[in-house]
């Protein structure tokens, strides 16, 4: 299960992506509503947890677009503002919960799991390009029937590449969207894990290929030969 937690407040979002890693959801941590927004339309979640007040676009905003753009992913509010009428304006935009703080990390992950479960009739997506296929079911690359399974963080990279073919991610932006803001990883990681499905798709026999854009980037595309 993959959740996006926007949260302003860096101590908190640290807190409980920690809380939520321990058992066993996958975490993306972003601490704008700007990028959130964009986490949202670059990534499938299982559920959204957003924070009302935060700068670039508010919590609020950021669900009313995501909405009206399709998605249907469950959302819970995390918010300092407990008013009915506050509650009211979390749920027209389209959450499906609302959380007032603070709260207690037990009632939080129950809320999760009651978000996630709202989604039973989810399958994660295929993702395919050329004659490469993701599982996002059973992190899994696979190639005419050949399999190679994927660690979490390689899962993450690779997900990323193939929702958007032919992008160029510089190393900053993949280490901020997989690693997080608040990593304490060396740059080097990235280069590392580039690295790691490479070689995985070597093996495979992918007809695609991660390219290396001198000064800008990676990129996931066809091979030219």
């Amino acid at each position: 299960m993959r959740i996006l937690l926007a949260e302003d407040e860096t101590a908190i979002a640290k807190a409980l992506a920690a809380l939520l890693q321990r058992n066993q959801y996958l975490v993306d941590v972003v601490h704008t509503g700007t990028d959130a927004l964009d986490y949202i339309r670059c990534a499938q979640y299982d559920a959204l947890v957003l924070d009302i007040m935060m700068p670039g676009l508010d919590g609020l905003e950021v669900l009313r677009r995501a909405r009206a753009e399709g998605v249907t992913t469950p959302a819970l509010f995390l918010t300092a503002k407990g008013e009915i009428e506050d509650r009211v304006a979390g749920l027209d935009a389209g959450a499906d919960d609302y959380l007032p703080k603070p709260f207690a990390t037990a009632e939080f992950l129950a809320r999760v799991r009651a978000l996630t479960r709202r989604r039973g009739d989810y399958a994660p997506a295929q993702l395919r390009l050329g004659n490469l296929t993701l599982d996002g079911g059973r992190y899994v690359l696979s190639v005419d029937g050949r399999d190679q399974r994927l660690g979490n963080k390689e899962y993450q990279l690779m997900e990323l590449f193939l929702r958007n073919p032919r992008r160029v991610f510089s190393s900053d932006e993949l280490m901020e969207r997989v690693w997080g803001l608040d990593s304490d990883a060396e740059m080097d990681v990235v280069w590392t894990y580039i690295g790691f499905l490479r070689k995985k798709l070597k093996a495979l026999g992918a007809d695609v290929e991660i390219r290396t854009i001198r000064g800008v980037g990676y990129t996931l595309e066809e091979s030219l030969c």
